[in-house]
């Protein structure tokens, strides 16, 4: 199943949740992205459909492997977008807020090359 830049979102999303601790549940998800229950609730039942995460008796979202190695990989685009955006003088805020339009359209090539320079620097 390939995944629609909606869909690593809410994966993102339930890793950043867990990473504070304790359970992470639809609704958690709905109020951190502000969207609907419902549209959530959707986007939940499509990504357990496809194997990204399971969906406990009590609600709790837990990220499958397929899921985690998805959510990981843009988690860390997202945080070396924004701190290479801060580093060529973009505020923390609008840096953050293209990280998140960028890290889902970047090539693997040009993240790499990103990636490399800030360890350089």
């Amino acid at each position: 199943m390939h995944l629609a830049e909606s869909g690593e979102m809410y994966l993102e999303t339930v890793h950043v949740l867990s990473k504070k601790g304790g359970i992470v549940r639809s609704v958690d998800v709905s109020e951190y992205m502000g969207y609907s229950k419902p549209s959530v609730s959707r986007a939940i039942g499509l990504l357990k459909n496809g194997g990204y995460l399971t969906v406990g008796a009590d609600g709790a979202l837990e990220l499958t492997d397929a899921g985690l190695e998805v959510a990981n990989r843009i988690y860390e685009r997202h945080t070396v977008l924004t701190k290479f955006l801060t580093k060529i003088g973009v505020d923390e805020a609008t840096a953050a807020e293209d990280a998140c339009k960028i890290e889902h359209d970047i090539s693997d090539k040009s993240f790499e090359a990103i990636k490399a320079h800030l360890e350089n620097i």
